[in-house]
């Protein structure tokens, strides 16, 4: 259970930004649309938009630097 707690506040954390920068801002037509923006959107989020908590790096540069 402790494990679930944990989890859950870096699930809410990224359903807030997802909300913040990219739901309402955005607008589509239909679901194919949503579909191709939604993959921009991620592709941008773990690419290019550097976080925070990876001292500024991407999660794509974080993960690449722990693997070596």
């Amino acid at each position: 259970m402790t494990t679930a707690l944990f989890g859950n506040g870096k699930v809410e954390r990224s359903h807030r930004t997802d909300q913040e920068e990219f739901y309402q801002l955005l607008t589509y037509t239909d679901d194919v649309d949503l579909n191709e923006k939604l993959a921009e959107w991620e592709r941008f989020y773990n690419l290019d938009r550097p976080h925070g908590v990876f001292k500024d790096k991407t999660p794509y540069e974080a993960l690449k630097y722990r693997l070596g």
